[in-house]
């Protein structure tokens, strides 16, 4: 392996290692899906993780060709669009406690994809509501919020923060009220936001495995979605964030559709990413407004019903205004 990028720390003598994380997504039947490895492909135990890989300066001229080849050796995928999302760098958030090995920053990226037809190298597609089951609101209000999430979030937001507790602007309560919706409104954006609450209470996987003492308040953690490998839920949760943000002001959601496609298919892959079901009559009159498709002369007759017109993303408009992407508002409570 290349020489990996390490500086030496100020304090104690550990080193920092720069590593290289990927979140992509594709939608697959009408669910959104994100490639993750199988054990033993990297460091990362029985836990489902992230394509990752440190970045190697000798090899990588910048950190986006070294997160490209790292997917590319652990998918076989040769990705297509790619955004920086955020750099990790929370000691004990990816190593045991006690661990003293060198301290890892993790550089997420998001990446979108059809992903049709191609070898994995053993990799799979793992739905994001998996890790995410409060997210998905296509049926209403999720009912794991209102059995397990709610309550033991109430429960901790009365009891005193610990001695060592940064101090916060807003009391908990009124975290939760920004986060969860609990008292006002759902805000479908702050995925990282609730899942940053769920482990400061300690009620995830990750913060007993962290060694989180809000975890040991608990004599049983809730089953809250599939944990994940080092500080990859986190990570998702930042690319989940993003990409439903930048529906609303970015054409990124033809990265996930093909060339050619009906605008119920546009509309179910909008659905899928935000979690929420949308008015089909106002969705349309939405795209239309926009200019974002036109159609192709075609028709589909995988309909089950009349043949539907076929579209493709008019490109043309990124042109003619800055922000063309798809203003939807879920309105959930």
């Amino acid at each position: 392996m290349a020489e990996v990028l390490r500086a030496a720390a100020p304090i104690g003598g550990t080193q920092i290692e720069l590593g290289l994380n990927a979140a992509i997504v594709s939608v697959r039947d009408q669910q959104p899906q994100t490639l993750v490895v199988p054990p033993g492909a990297v460091d990362s135990g029985n836990w489902d993780a992230l394509p990752f890989g440190p970045f190697a300066p000798l090899a990588h001229r910048t950190l986006e060709i070294g997160l490209r080849a790292w997917a590319k050796r652990q998918t076989g995928l040769d990705l297509g669009y790619v955004e920086q999302l955020y750099t990790f760098g929370d000691r004990g958030r990816h190593a045991e406690p006690g661990d003293t090995a060198s301290h890892i920053l993790s550089v997420g990226y998001l990446a979108l994809t059809q992903g049709a037809g191609e070898e994995l190298l053993g990799s799979h597609w793992s739905p994001w509501y998996a890790y995410f089951p409060w997210e998905d609101w296509r049926r209403g209000k999720p009912e794991i919020l209102n059995r397990e999430i709610e309550p033991r979030l109430l429960e901790w937001a009365e009891r005193a923060p610990s001695p060592d507790e940064p101090a916060r602007p807003l009391r908990r309560a009124e975290r939760l009220t920004v986060g969860f919706g609990i008292g006002g409104g759902f805000d479908e954006e702050k995925v990282l936001e609730r899942y940053e609450l769920l482990y400061e209470a300690g009620l995830v996987t990750e913060a007993a495995r962290d060694g989180r003492s809000a975890a040991r308040h608990w004599s049983k953690l809730p089953e809250l979605g599939r944990p994940m490998a080092f500080d990859h839920r986190r990570i998702l949760a930042t690319a989940m964030g993003r990409l439903r943000g930048k529906l609303k002001y970015r054409p990124v959601v033809f990265e996930l559709l093909p060339p050619e496609f009906t605008l119920l298919d546009l509309q179910k892959t909008v659905e899928a990413i935000s979690g929420t079901l949308l008015h089909k009559q106002n969705f349309r009159r939405l795209v239309e407004q926009g200019r974002l498709v036109e159609p192709t002369g075609n028709v589909s007759t995988e309909t089950g019903g009349r043949p539907a017109k076929l579209y493709r993303f008019r490109r043309e408009v990124v042109l003619e205004r800055p922000a063309p992407g798809l203003r939807v508002k879920a309105g959930r409570s």
